[in-house]
């Protein structure tokens, strides 16, 4: 009987101790992870938000002139899907950790072969890939919470910018994607589904050859003539060609389109283009 009420007594013990182990409660520095589309891949960053909670960062909390995870808790890692030019250095696709070494009027911001670094002793300059200065600047506000994002997110630029406290810091990252796209639009032009519009556009928006971009508009049209939105950017492309009269008559036809269609806003754009044509 007692060992069977010692049994009884380990398991009640056991129990308790599991049930203790299960205890979750919120992370004093949240994780967040940042993924943004980008040129023909994306970019990931996975880090932790630390908060100020009334006390001085920069200079005390994160030391000057040493080397910083950029964040918290777990090391700071950033994967580019593609090569990319990280600030003026060309860095392969790829996983790095994101290090940083904060200064009162210059940073450096460091793409790191190692994952796993947490704390200054375990950084190791050898397995450095790029190194970047930055300035940094004053926040007009206050960032409560540490801040990883993507600003001014163009086809083949955007910037990683760094915020907390009142400072802020940012990095250009481009990516040469042209020669790529260049390339595919040569390829599927020799195939059966040809992509007219789409190869329209990107000459459009890329300063191309513009001729050359509004026949491929005009073979758009052909396969979808109620296609007001292949009619409106018709109309842009003409009008930078500066044959006003016929970028009219295309908006004209973009608008009437687009009412059979009930699309407002088309309506409104081919309005405004029509205003600049006067």
């Amino acid at each position: 009987m007692k060992k069977l009420i010692l049994s009884f007594a380990i398991a009640a013990c056991l129990a308790e101790v599991a049930n203790a182990q299960q205890l979750r409660t919120p992370q004093p520095s949240p994780g967040q992870t940042l993924k943004q589309d980008f040129a023909l891949s994306t970019v990931e960053v996975n880090y932790s938000r630390p908060a100020v909670r009334g006390r001085k960062v920069f200079g005390d909390l994160v030391p000057y002139g040493k080397v910083w995870r950029t964040g918290a808790n777990s090391a700071t890692i950033i994967t580019f899907g593609e090569d990319v030019i990280f600030g003026d250095k060309t860095v392969p696709a790829g996983k790095y950790g994101l290090l940083s070494i904060p200064g009162e009027s210059e940073w450096t911001i460091i793409l790191s072969r190692q994952l796993d670094v947490t704390s200054p002793a375990a950084y190791k300059e050898d397995q450095d890939v790029v190194r970047v200065k930055v300035k940094p600047v004053a926040l007009p506000m206050n960032v409560e919470n540490f801040m990883i994002l993507f600003d001014e997110v163009k086809a083949n630029s955007m910037n990683l910018e760094i915020l907390w406290e009142k400072t802020g810091v940012a990095v250009p990252i481009k990516a040469n994607i042209d020669d790529k796209i260049m390339a595919q639009i040569d390829n599927l032009m020799n195939k059966d589904n040809k992509p007219y519009f789409a190869s329209a556009m990107y000459y459009l928006e890329n300063g191309k050859d513009l001729n050359k971009a509004l026949g491929w508009f005009d073979k758009a049209i052909e396969q979808n003539p109620n296609a007001f939105w292949v009619h409106h950017q018709k109309a842009n492309c003409l009008a930078k060609l500066g044959r006003k009269q016929e970028a009219i008559a295309a908006a004209n036809k973009s608008i009437e389109l687009a009412k059979a269609a009930k699309n407002d806003d088309y309506v409104a754009l081919n309005q405004k283009l029509l205003a600049t044509l006067k």
